[in-house]
């Protein structure tokens, strides 16, 4: 067949950047497989961080105060090298403070803990709308960079994972210019802590072919996909929990099975989907999951959470607070333990950060401010519970310690 000049401009160049990356000596994660992972949003701005942008992802509207805010879990800062004062106050009347993800203090405090309680490293999350320009895209742009360095220093595994919500047609450019720039100018690729698979650096891409009347489609999804394999990358494509038969959650047809038979890891979203209760009755959908995937040659990667809540953020009757509990923990073990045992060799923990709706694995205080908000406390647990059981199931995972359906007690 006559390759047209297009086509052998895009073989030539996925083959030099094959060759220059292959080359490339002391990469340190060379498959997504055999690391439990979190992902890291990242996005919390506080009023006197520099970005400018107030406090975004803690206020509602304008406001944060009592009775206006977005996040159901408070962070527990003790450690933290900068914190900033809120209205919030607690029980005594002494001042809450939170943190800022803009401080560098603050991206190698989270990975320090990756570390040292051993959970593999992270998907940093790169909202396309947040890109677009000005102080947004400044504010991530140095974000990825302080989170590229703490990888760095402690040795953790590091992923650009790229969310499609929110985005418009017109945006996937948008992307692609990101992405060239982090590549090709910042280098990003070439950190010896950034993740690899199947032989090329490994892009994740989440969001293609939700049914909730997305502004884009699969055809701009293809039109990434295309372009991040133009560039020598693999993929990973976050997509709704049923994919495989484009109902619930999935749109209809075969447009979204074609996205995913272009990727290298499937990754179905779970969270909300069930309960501690109803878990047993998603098991059947992971392990059919994992088989299409292998009869496929492609990787699986579970999504797990500790729980949900996103009263603050939503509020009424449809967002209760603790809409699904943690139960200590044993939420968390048991889908760990599921998909284990089903055979997947990847998990996704959601997500490492994420107080907005409930989800965080980092410290979060079981002592909380008082008043016309409502908060979430860590149902009496030590403040790094999760981090400690995430550690625990990387462990679990690779078979450094005994498979076990119940959940272990650190203090044993």
């Amino acid at each position: 067949m006559k390759m047209t000049h297009r086509r052998l401009s895009l073989f030539v160049a996925a083959v030099l950047v094959a060759s220059v990356c292959a080359a490339r000596p002391g990469r340190l994660y060379n498959s997504a497989e055999g690391l439990v992972m979190a992902g890291y949003q990242g996005w919390f701005n506080a009023e006197g961080d520099g970005t400018g942008l107030g406090w975004k992802h803690y206020q509602k509207g304008r406001v944060f105060a009592p009775g206006s805010c977005t996040i159901d879990l408070w962070p527990e800062v003790s450690e933290y090298e900068k914190t900033y004062p809120t209205d919030f106050r607690y029980e005594d009347g002494s001042v809450a403070e939170v943190f800022s993800s803009h401080d560098k203090s603050t991206s190698d405090l989270h990975f320090r803990w990756m570390k040292e309680y051993g959970l593999d490293g992270v998907y940093v999350q790169r909202f396309v709308t947040s890109i677009r320009g000005g102080k947004n895209r400044a504010n991530k742009n140095e974000i990825l960079e302080n989170c590229l360095h703490a990888a760095e220093k402690y040795g953790r595994a590091i992923c650009v994972m790229y969310d499609l919500s929110g985005m418009k047609p017109e945006d996937v450019d948008v992307l692609k210019t990101d992405w060239t720039r982090l590549m090709e100018n910042d280098r990003i690729t070439e950190s010896p802590n950034y993740l690899w698979h199947n032989g090329k650096p490994l892009v994740a891409v989440w969001g293609a072919g939700f049914n909730d009347n997305r502004k884009y489609g699969c055809r701009e999804v293809s039109e990434i996909l295309d372009f991040l394999i133009s560039k020598g990358c693999s993929v990973l494509l976050g997509v709704p929990a049923h994919w495989r038969s484009g109902k619930m959650d999935a749109v209809e047809g075969n447009a979204l099975l074609e996205l995913v038979e272009k990727v290298d890891i499937v990754h179905p979203w779970m969270v909300g989907r069930y309960k501690l209760e109803s878990y047993d009755r998603f098991s059947k959908l992971i392990a059919d999951d994992l088989s299409w995937c292998e009869s496929h040659g492609k990787t699986y990667m579970p999504v797990i959470f500790p729980g949900f809540s996103w009263y603050n953020l939503k509020g009424g009757v449809a967002a209760p607070l603790n809409a699904i509990p943690r139960h200590g923990g044993r939420f968390l073990w048991k889908q760990a333990a599921g998909a284990i045992a089903a055979g997947a060799k990847a998990i996704y923990i959601a997500m490492f950060d994420e107080i907005d709706e409930g989800t965080a694995i980092f410290k979060c205080a079981d002592r909380v401010p008082v008043g016309e908000s409502p908060f979430l406390t860590y149902e009496g647990c030590e403040p790094d519970r999760y981090l400690w059981l995430s550690g625990m199931i990387a462990k679990m995972l690779r078979k450094e310690i005994e498979f076990t359906e119940t959940m272990p007690s650190r203090y044993e």
